[in-house]
């Protein structure tokens, strides 16, 4: 529904542009895939490791873009509050990863996975969902992230389901850190990021019959 935003009245809407990026920025993480150390290159289209960085765009994380845009492009708050709820229908939940191949080839194949998961002790108990890739979204002015483009970094727009296949919310209220596990051919990395109550409340209600 147009105006959702505008009519809850979010803060992030009227932040000044130092404000709305520092909140971005906190969501903006960095890590990597596979050892620093790993030289071991088994074939010729495979770096060695890659770097990684993770913006988990959440509800505050796309207001706080959009105001970007609307400082940025001098939009009113219709046109500002259209572009929170588009961004916020293309799925539950999105994340903005960034893969740069070290030494070896550039490039990055096409069957790398990413998985979102709770982080916690009983990892035995714990189930994650899969990432989905969708280009199409990436044009999107509220997905958009922060900071200049940096093109070593190939960037890809991952929607997450909040609900587990058993229908079960992916993250519990208990709930405190949410995990991302990103695998590259063999080479394996994880992020994090404690788990905000927007998306504790989205996987609630994405999980409701």
């Amino acid at each position: 529904m147009l105006l959702t935003s505008l009519a809850l009245g979010q803060s992030e809407l009227s932040l000044d542009e130092k404000s709305a990026r520092r909140l971005i920025e906190k969501m903006r993480v960095d890590g990597k895939a596979g050892s620093a150390f790993d030289f071991r290159v088994t074939s010729t289209d495979r770096a060695y490791n890659y770097k990684l960085r993770a913006t988990w765009l959440t509800p505050e994380v796309i207001r706080a873009s959009a105001r970007l845009a609307q400082l940025r492009e001098g939009l009113d708050a219709e046109r500002t509050a259209a572009l929170v709820d588009e961004a916020m229908g293309v799925g539950d939940t999105v994340i903005l990863i960034e893969i740069d191949p070290r030494e070896g080839s550039g490039i990055i194949p096409g069957n790398w996975t990413a998985t979102l998961v709770p982080e916690r002790q009983e990892s035995a108990d714990t189930n994650g969902v899969k990432g989905v890739l969708k280009e199409s979204i990436r044009s999107l002015k509220a997905l958009a992230g922060v900071g200049a483009r940096d093109y070593a970094y190939d960037a890809f727009w991952v929607v997450f389901p909040l609900k587990l296949p058993s229908g079960e919310p992916l993250f519990r209220p208990s709930d405190r850190t949410a995990r991302l596990a990103v695998y590259i051919h063999n080479k394996g990395g994880r992020v994090a990021w404690p788990i905000p109550a927007s998306i504790l409340n989205r996987a609630n209600a994405v999980s409701q019959p």
